[in-house]
């Protein structure tokens, strides 16, 4: 035999053989792959979701041998934002969870994460609500920090929050005083009337209801009496057909 035909043959077997195993490893792969799950560890942000849908998840998911199945059951657990899954072979999956972090209660039935995520969990502990169309959370939930700062120094924290589609905001606090803020500049709005409450509350004054959609001042009512406010303190003039934002 000529070298080159030798040389050439041997190349030939080299790559016949390499085939075999990719295609033995492949089928042993396939052969593992299908295998059904027995054993199920949970990673990420346990800690949210409760004990009991954990164990739920982890019986439905034995005897699974698709991972986008998996994962897609996983997903549908209270409080689980997103799930990934990774197989452990021969027959043990981990599935990470990321969590969602409620930050208000959205409605009557949902809550709202940090990042504005509406979704549906049982939540015991206290948090604010808030009422707004659904395309307006992300918005809504990203100037609440701002808000709640500005409350602070009155004492009371917000108990709900209204925004209409037009987007003015009504707070009420937990003490039932509510606050007409408007459109613009809301926080600062509220901050400018936080200043002042000490000294409204030094002097007595009873009220319920601070519309603060004034340029420089805010006025304040009690049923359906307006009370004038400190002295120095004015709101803007009104026209026949105001121009300020509400």
């Amino acid at each position: 035999m000529k070298p080159w035909a030798a040389r050439t043959l041997s190349v030939t077997a080299g790559i016949a053989v390499a085939g075999a195993l990719a295609a033995a490893g492949w089928q042993g792969y396939r052969y593992l792959a299908a295998l059904p799950v027995r054993h199920v560890a949970f990673t990420g942000d346990t800690a949210r979701i409760a004990p009991a849908d954990l164990q739920a998840l982890a019986i439905a998911v034995r005897g699974m041998t698709s991972m986008d199945a998996m994962r897609s059951r996983a997903r549908e657990v209270p409080w689980v934002r997103d799930a990934s899954v990774r197989r452990e072979f021969p027959d043990g999956v981990e599935i990470r969870l990321d969590a969602y972090d409620a930050v208000a209660r959205w409605g009557d039935a949902a809550l709202v994460s940090s990042r504005g995520e509406i979704f549906h969990a049982t939540f015991e502990g206290a948090l604010p609500r808030l009422r707004a169309p659904d395309a307006m959370a992300a918005a809504i939930v990203a100037q609440l920090p701002e808000v709640t700062q500005a409350v602070k120094p009155i004492g009371s924290p917000i108990a709900e929050i209204a925004v209409s589609p037009r987007g003015a905001w009504h707070v009420v606090l937990a003490s039932g005083l509510t606050l007409e803020a408007g459109r613009a500049e809301v926080a600062a709005r509220i901050a400018r009337f936080a200043a002042a409450w000490p000294q409204l509350a030094a002097a007595g004054t009873d009220t319920h209801h601070a519309d603060l959609r004034y340029a420089n001042g805010f006025a304040l009512r009690r049923a359906a009496e307006v009370q004038a406010v400190p002295a120095g303190v004015r709101p803007a003039p009104r026209s026949p057909r105001p121009n300020r934002k509400k």
